[in-house]
């Protein structure tokens, strides 16, 4: 319970506090208004029933129009508390989804959950829980709020109507003042207790649908996006033979939610209904008796109901209570796994975090500095969250410089860390230890195997990860001239998911056209020409060392035909102990380097 009040705190001391603090305050108001209603209605009832016992034509007109104003303010109160919890809701919500947003994309928190595995289905806590969170939590708090008003409202009154009830026992007179209210309060603890015996697996089990949900629509997404090459690998029964799998786990944990559910539906939907004709069976004795009036019947009918249904608001409200609580705990789980990233799980290793600083100005800074950088990989123990984070070494320590308008061409068989020395270039991979120094106002530009183009204009996605409003459309069209892209130039206002439209190697060369866009004073190249023919490949390389003079180029790359544009070679050497070699290409000094790498076939 700690933890869903950490969530749920957060708000209500944030800046929005105020203009939170106020809707809530008038949506309350509201809600007391409406049970200040109910207390007329209820003597309405009383005042009503007996002029239709006494057959007094001239006060029923009379409460008609009575009545007419009561239901006119409760209708104007109904539609006033309903629209400004919505409008708290979605406030509520967009303060908690930013919150939540920047948490999970500042430090690369989304990069390293998703690297680690720490949790599940991140779109779907932030779309679907935090909504339901956020809608459940004002639902529920204000409706118990309801709940308790009414109760210190009615009882009162019931209490007063219901009179006592005496009976013999054991030759001695019992006598029970406010005899209803003890019914009320019986009927309720026993409804509330069978419903959360019934209904307590219900919470487990929702978590788990929404888990299998989320899973099953992310192979669809997954396909639609990969519709192309899973057509031409005639992958089909393979994808549905995947989806039916998901789907399965669905269907298995519905069946269960399905048995639970109906077992807690025959609780609640049996006490809701022999709560209508249980206040008359009580009242019954004394109506008869004549101690009781029509009115005064339908008052006290109309008054237990209000105080059990203020009673049961627990089971009225626990299938509700396990969706809210799912998604709670979903949440918790997600914003834990944020705050795990955040420390980058570290504590669990001994091993010091890769250390990425700013060091002096632009391009005259002696250019990239690596400082006895080693590299791991991480591997997680045990399941879900509750993991620990070890590491596996794979790159041992070794010292590096790249100098401005050096060509370095980073050379080996998968897996021997060249893509990971990447990653901890630019910041984003923490695992290892070291001291990497860049230079504080150089331009670093990194082009992955496959670039990510956003859904939006083609003009955003060139220029991202900048606006296509920030540049000119005249330098738009250049650059994808010069990278081959002509074609294009005259769609850059087009709106479409251009990672499907364009083939592998377009993404390629728009990734280059952004290059010439940016202008970079490092750029590092991991099999950014892959998808490309060799000429192709070899008018890129020849683009970027024509236009980008100044600009050092690293390259992992495995064609032969790539060294002609890099001067110095990073080569990874199988022989006598597995290592890595700094080589030149005759017209400079070779870098010292030469460190081994923990290689694993």
């Amino acid at each position: 319970m700690a933890e869903t009040w950490d969530l749920i705190k957060p708000y209500w001391i944030s800046e929005d506090r105020k203009a939170g603090l106020g809707l809530l305050a008038f949506v309350v108001a509201l809600n007391l208004g409406i049970v200040y209603i109910n207390v007329l209605l209820n003597e309405w009832n009383r005042v009503f029933y007996n002029a239709l016992e006494q057959h007094d034509y001239t006060s029923f007109k009379a409460l008609l129009i009575r009545f007419s104003w009561i239901a006119g303010f409760f209708i104007v109160a109904a539609i006033s508390r309903q629209y400004y919890t919505m409008m708290l809701q979605m406030r509520w919500r967009t303060w908690m989804t930013d919150r939540f947003m920047d948490h999970w994309l500042s430090h690369q928190a989304y990069y390293r959950i998703e690297q680690t595995h720490a949790t599940d289905n991140p779109d779907q806590r932030l779309a679907d829980d935090l909504r339901s969170f956020t809608d459940g939590a004002l639902s529920l708090s204000l409706g118990l709020l309801n709940s308790v008003v009414t109760l210190v409202s009615f009882v009162g009154i019931l209490w007063a109507v219901s009179g006592p009830i005496s009976f013999m026992l054991g030759g001695t007179e019992i006598t029970i003042p406010g005899y209803m209210v003890w019914f009320a309060v019986g009927y309720a603890v026993i409804g509330s207790l069978i419903a959360h015996v019934v209904g307590r697996p219900l919470i487990g089990l929702s978590f788990q649908q929404e888990q299998y949900e989320a899973d099953f629509r992310f192979m669809l997404v997954r396909l639609r996006e990969n519709s192309e090459p899973v057509a031409l690998y005639r992958g089909e029964p393979t994808e549905q033979a995947g989806l039916r799998s998901r789907f399965d786990r669905i269907r298995a944990n519905w069946k269960q939610l399905m048995r639970y559910t109906r077992r807690l539906t025959f609780v609640s939907s049996g006490y809701g209904q022999f709560a209508i004709i249980f206040p008359l069976l009580v009242a019954a004795p004394r109506y008869f008796a004549g101690k009781m009036t029509l009115g005064g019947l339908m008052q006290v009918s109309q008054a237990f109901g209000q105080v059990q249904g203020a009673l049961s608001w627990f089971v009225d409200n626990y299938s509700t209570l396990v969706g809210w609580k799912a998604a709670a705990n979903r949440l918790i789980d997600f914003r834990d796994a944020i705050r795990v990233a955040e420390r980058q799980d570290q504590e669990h290793t001994g091993v010091r975090d890769i250390e990425v600083v700013q060091a002096g100005t632009g391009t005259d800074s002696g250019g990239i500095r690596i400082d006895t950088l080693a590299l791991a990989l991480p591997v997680r123990t045990g399941n879900g969250n509750g993991g620990e984070i070890q590491q596996r070494l794979l790159v041992a320590a070794f010292s590096l410089q790249i100098a401005p308008g050096e060509r370095w061409l980073v050379s080996g068989p998968s897996g021997c860390g060249k893509s990971v020395l990447f990653r901890a270039l630019a910041g984003i991979w923490p695992y290892g230890s070291g001291k990497v120094a860049m230079p504080g106002a150089a331009r670093m530009l990194f082009l992955p195997q496959r670039s990510y183009l956003p859904i939006g204009t083609l003009a955003d996605a060139l220029a991202y990860p900048d606006a296509g409003t920030v540049h000119s459309r005249e330098a738009l069209q250049k650059v994808l001239r010069e990278a081959w892209l002509g074609a294009l130039a005259e769609q850059l206002d087009v709106f479409d998911n251009w990672s499907l439209r364009l083939s592998p190697g377009e993404q390629q060369r728009l990734a280059f056209a952004r290059a010439l866009l940016q202008k970079p004073d490092y750029l590092f190249l991991d099999e950014a020409t892959s998808a490309l023919d060799e000429e192709t490949e070899s008018e890129m390389y020849r683009l970027m060392v024509d236009s980008l003079p100044g600009a050092a180029i690293i390259s992992i790359a495995h064609r032969s035909t790539v060294a002609a544009f890099h001067g110095k070679r990073l080569r990874y050497v199988a022989a006598d102990g597995a290592h890595w070699e700094a080589e030149h290409d005759g017209q400079g000094e070779a870098a010292a380097v030469s460190y081994r790498v923990v290689h694993e076939a």
